[in-house]
């Protein structure tokens, strides 16, 4: 294996989480009894450059093309969007003129309000379901993925993009070089880009190995992400720490010929990096402990659950949770099934723990002891959701950045 930004072969382990299947691969029941491919889920740290990276043992084609995620589920995801439009849009000066690309658009969740602001929007899109969706909204939406040959095409149909935004993609190319060169074509020689990406710093120094899953090739700090963008003459201007995903940035560059010195914010961020170790080999060793004291807690607290006879349910099927119930091992003796509010995975199992997944009505039906979110990230949002299980006595559990339960106002008339 070789860094898939600067070419070196010094990669040295830093977390192994064993061999998991791909985690957005939900079994229908008549798979059950059929062979399950897994792949190791080995996490590297390139000595040279300090990217973190996993072999590209799946491609893109094989997660993307027809995909589970639909972004529209998070209300918290769609606000965020919003803000982001609207910030933008005055940061940037957009007009009716000015043409916005989204690389990864989903299902329009985020150019919609962009369209409402009369911003000329364009998504490109690889999963033929999603990007279904986001036209039945009203997005224009390309079904590909991105590289330099479509960027062209791109620029010569639309125009160059003042705007390219490339939201929670950037971690999942194995080609990180051409999609960066990709990247660079469709902008403006004076456009911008943003891109939303996990910050490793929350990754190693807290312990969130669950963002480690076969579709994330890479995991960013502002160090390796400005080294990455360099290589398609791009540099970052500016970075903003944002709370989605457990904790991301927000990173706004442009064409090196205009983009002049980086905002201090850059600086900033910089500094908190290396003054937490990571600029330095030395600073990602202590991911594995912290990962194997939540594994060791979570199923510690779910252990003492099921010997005081609790009847313990999931809420959310996302990616990261299937990363969590495989390496801890969880299975429906520990967790005897989850829900989600996307319609596409009920019915459905999750890959390799082969928990059943219902609608979220079920929660209401069954009233059980205590509720394990795997989507922790969405903490606040989803403990307003579910505030009512008080009702009955009920419990949120979320499982990070510790394991702790959620402190809910009990429901007038209802239990403690």
């Amino acid at each position: 294996m070789h860094c898939r930004l600067c070419g070196s072969n010094r990669l040295r382990s830093v977390l192994d989480l064993g061999a998991t299947p791909p985690c957005e691969r939900f079994l229908t029941a008549e798979q059950l009894d059929e062979p399950e491919p897994t792949f190791p889920l080995h996490l590297r740290l390139c000595d040279e450059c300090l990217l973190l990276q996993i072999p590209a043992l799946i491609t893109p084609a094989d997660t993307f093309t027809d995909y589970a995620y639909f972004s529209s589920y998070s209300d918290s995801w769609v606000a965020h969007a919003k803000t982001f439009v609207d910030e933008a849009v005055d940061r940037l000066d957009l007009r009716d003129g000015s043409l916005t690309v989204e690389v990864a658009s989903n299902d329009g969740y985020l150019l919609q309000h962009a369209m409402a602001r009369g911003i000329r929007s364009l998504g490109i899109e690889p999963s033929v379901n999603v990007g279904a969706a986001a036209r039945e909204k009203g997005v224009p939406t390309l079904t590909a993925f991105l590289d330099e040959e479509l960027a062209r095409k791109v620029r010569t149909d639309h125009g160059p993009a003042d705007l390219v935004v490339a939201n929670n993609v950037y971690a999942h190319i194995p080609d990180l070089l051409g999609f960066t060169r990709a990247l660079r074509v469709l902008m403006a020689d004076s456009g911008w880009l943003s891109i939303e990406v996990h910050h490793a710093q929350n990754l190693v120094q807290i312990g969130q190995f669950d963002t480690i899953y076969h579709e994330h090739f890479q995991y960013y700090t502002v160090l390796s992400a400005a080294r990455a963008l360099a290589t398609a003459d791009l540099r970052v201007v500016d970075v903003e720490l944002l709370a989605t995903h457990g904790g991301s940035i927000r990173l706004w560059a442009r064409p090196t010929d205009v983009a002049g010195a980086p905002g201090p914010r850059v600086a900033e961020v910089l500094a908190m990096e290396r003054d937490a170790g990571l600029h330095d080999v030395r600073g990602y060793l202590d991911l594995r402990p912290r990962t194997e004291k939540v594994r060791h807690d979570l199923l510690r607290f779910l252990l003492d659950e099921r010997a005081r006879g609790s009847r313990v349910v999931g809420y959310g099927a996302p990616g990261k949770g299937n990363t969590l119930l495989n390496y801890c091992g969880i299975r429906t003796d520990l967790l005897e099934y989850t829900v989600d509010r996307n319609p596409y995975k009920h019915g459905r199992f999750t890959p390799g723990t082969r928990i059943p997944i219902h609608d979220p009505g079920r929660i209401d039906q069954d009233q059980p002891d205590v509720i394990l979110v795997l989507p922790w990230n969405l903490e606040a949002e989803i403990t307003a959701q579910l505030a009512h299980v008080t009702e009955w006595g009920g419990r949120l559990a979320y499982p990070l950045p510790d394991v702790h339960i959620a402190q809910l106002e009990p429901i007038a008339g209802g239990q403690s």
